[in-house]
């Protein structure tokens, strides 16, 4: 493929509104692109208008390598304050623009170039190249939770996610809980506050008992690469009007896991928190688990990464994030196999206004993706 349909490709897909819905106008888009290349695909639909795409290109009977990057992105906020329109794939110098240009769709669609590559020029390999585009990573990983439930994780042996990591190779990262509990009170006059229950008062216990506690964990729990958990309380809503005791608050949480203080052991301690105070007269608090993700830890020292390391120009230095990927859910697979998180795209600017990325990083990508395949499935 020459460099200008190499970057047509991505402006085609970045021109695509796939705001956490409309997958499926990428996954038709790339599986053309594939047909055209006498490559097999396969939709797999995950709700109306959302469907996840995986193709396949084998040659031999060796490994199987999963390339595999999410098809949606977030919104683009207010368009007016972007240099250029956000979904309009414009050029300026080495950059190019839009959403979804970083996170993740230059890593997506250089991940599938490449594999298409690998077939034009019948590269010597012996394996099998398994490209899976999923819905709905931006909003709870659907569909590599629906995918690795219905079993297209179970034979791989190495699985290459194409996030922005800039030089890096990522091989774990945090895991992620969003929480709500709900204080139920009793309405009542201000001026006679003890004949109400204040939900607001209750829940603010709650506030200071998990403060404390989440950051006693902070304090006993580290992990070498990814740090100590992090605790954030980030909505609390109660109230009707300023004369009347709250019968009804609600609160919202977030954290971020590590493997040393996972995301059972952070609900037990929530739970415990509620059960405890419950106990008092007065108090009706629940705790709701909206978003459950789970740490990902994998080999720093795998395969799959001395393969890139093998056919990198430099040492890459191997880490780890604090972000969620769609490795959270495919590591839930029934096998174990290698993992690496690694794509072009500026590491900082996803979920950003003015996104881009840097064509010729987006281009080297591609043929660093292509040396990888090699290296891994020879």
């Amino acid at each position: 493929m020459h460099k200008a349909e190499r970057i047509r490709v991505l402006q085609d897909v970045i021109k695509i509104k796939s705001v956490n819905d409309n997958e499926s106008e990428v996954a038709d888009y790339l599986a053309d692109l594939f047909q055209k290349y006498e490559i097999e695909s396969e939709k797999i639909k995950y709700s109306e208008g959302r469907e996840s795409l995986i193709a396949t290109y084998k040659k031999g009977e060796g490994k199987v390598l999963g390339i595999s990057g999410h098809e949606d992105v977030v919104a683009a906020g207010d368009e007016s304050e972007w240099k250029f329109p956000p979904f309009s794939a414009e050029i300026e110098g080495d950059k190019l623009y839009g959403r979804g240009s970083t996170d993740m769709k230059s890593g997506l669609v250089a991940l599938a170039i490449a594999m298409i590559e690998m077939k034009e020029e019948n590269a010597d390999i012996n394996g099998t190249l398994k490209f899976m585009g999923t819905v709905g990573e931006e909003v709870g990983e659907l569909g590599s939770e629906q995918l690795t439930k219905e079993g297209y994780a179970d034979d791989l042996d190495g699985l290459i996610i194409g996030e922005p990591t800039g030089s890096a190779l990522i091989y774990t990262h945090k895991g992620s809980m969003n929480y709500t509990v709900v204080s139920r009170g009793k309405s009542a006059h201000s001026s006679m506050p003890k004949e109400g229950i204040n939900a607001i008062a209750n829940i603010n216990e709650f506030v200071t008992r998990a403060n404390a506690e989440m950051q006693a964990v902070t304090d006993k729990y580290k992990n070498d690469v990814l740090g100590e958990t992090a605790h954030s309380i980030t909505i609390i809503n109660g109230g009707d009007q300023v004369n009347s005791i709250p019968a009804m608050t609600t609160l919202q949480g977030n954290i971020r896991t590590i493997p040393e203080f996972d995301n059972s052991q952070v609900k037990a301690l929530l739970q415990g928190i509620v059960d405890e105070l419950n106990k008092r007269d007065g108090f009706n608090l629940e705790l709701i688990v909206d978003y459950d993700i789970y740490p990902v830890e994998s080999k720093s020292d795998s395969e799959l990464i001395k393969a890139i390391q093998a056919v990198s120009n430099q040492e890459l230095p191997v880490t780890g994030i604090s972000p969620t990927t769609d490795a959270a859910a495919f590591t839930k697979a029934d096998n174990e196999f290698d993992l690496v998180i690694y794509g072009p795209g500026v590491s900082y600017l996803p979920h950003q206004i003015d996104e881009y990325v840097s064509i010729e990083n987006y281009l080297e990508m591609i043929d660093n993706y292509k040396a990888i395949y090699k290296e891994y499935l020879k």
